[in-house]
């Protein structure tokens, strides 16, 4: 299937991680790769998890706006959390309630043991669809 990869500026270069931030189909379909609290570096910018979340959800609307969608355009989430606790889910589903309300994307949620970098704590990817 012809694609297009996308590395939006205002992300840190993903390719040296092994991975690229954005595949839009020549269909429907635009893949984000996992956004993670990360800065301009590609390091996370808190330790905090909330803080990590808000910064992933950023990330993510920036990918998705590299190629003219935001969040209402996302159709399924898979979520993971370092560690996964009810304290931690309440953070998450408060998050996704304060973007898309009593309609949020399909999603999977993943507690795991670690993540790509020691200081993550939160990953999120997405599948959008183009109108």
């Amino acid at each position: 299937m012809p694609h297009e990869i996308i590395n939006p500026d205002d992300l840190h270069d993903p390719v040296d991680f092994g991975y690229s931030h954005v595949a839009a189909t020549s269909g429907d379909l635009v893949f984000v790769a996992g956004q993670y609290g990360s800065g301009p570096d590609g390091q996370v910018t808190s330790d905090d998890f909330a803080e990590q979340v808000r910064q992933s959800l950023a990330n993510l609307r920036t990918a998705l706006r590299a190629v003219g969608l935001d969040y209402a355009h996302v159709v399924r989430l898979g979520t993971y959390i370092v560690d996964h606790d009810a304290d931690k889910l309440a953070v998450w589903a408060g998050a996704v309630a304060e973007i898309w309300g009593r309609k949020p994307p399909a999603q999977t949620l993943i507690g795991v043991a670690t993540l790509a970098l020691p200081d993550m704590k939160f990953e999120v990817e997405a599948v959008a669809a183009r109108p």
